[in-house]
């Protein structure tokens, strides 16, 4: 496993992942999105510099499998984001190794003091990732849908004197 800045052609594993609504679902995409919005969406996110994204593809064997992001940055935070892509690699431990991966570069290389997270609350899989990465929950946010209902938004954050990489 290993983290990459994204690339053109990048698209086209979003795409696939698109077309999974297990997936979509899980991450909070819509379901059903035509493949050329997902391009277009991916093809922009090329252009995004730090404030605005940080975004990493996870790759195994070469192949783009899921990606971090760091987001709303400050002088001294950003918030911290993960998806696997691709279902069959769910439990596999992709998460939690990428995780740290990107956390080491947001503290070492970034020089970030906080980085925070947020998870929907009925999110178990997620809110357990933030546990093992060292996250510690520090409260619910507003409600947002997730999966059809309105659901609280459960906040985490994580220090750099905290974070055991």
């Amino acid at each position: 496993m290993r983290l990459r800045p994204l690339r053109p052609g990048d698209e086209e594993s979003a795409v696939r992942w698109g077309a999974d609504e297990e997936f979509c679902l899980a991450i909070d995409w819509p379901v059903g999105l035509p493949a050329a919005h997902i391009r277009q969406h991916w093809q922009g996110l090329l252009t995004l510099t730090p404030p605005e994204l940080l975004r990493h593809g996870i790759t195994v064997d070469g192949v783009l499998v899921g990606y971090t992001d760091l987001a709303e940055f400050t002088d001294s935070s950003a918030e911290f984001g993960i998806a696997i892509g691709e279902r069959a690699l769910w439990g596999q431990g992709l998460g939690p190794r990428a995780g740290r991966l990107t956390l080491a570069h947001a503290f070492t290389e970034l020089g970030l003091q906080t980085v925070t997270a947020e998870a929907h609350a009925p999110n178990a899989r997620s809110r357990a990732l933030m546990g093992r990465l060292g996250f510690t929950e520090i409260g619910f946010g507003g409600l947002e849908e997730y999966r059809g209902e309105m659901v609280p938004v459960v906040r985490f954050v994580l220090e750099r004197e905290d974070f055991k990489g």
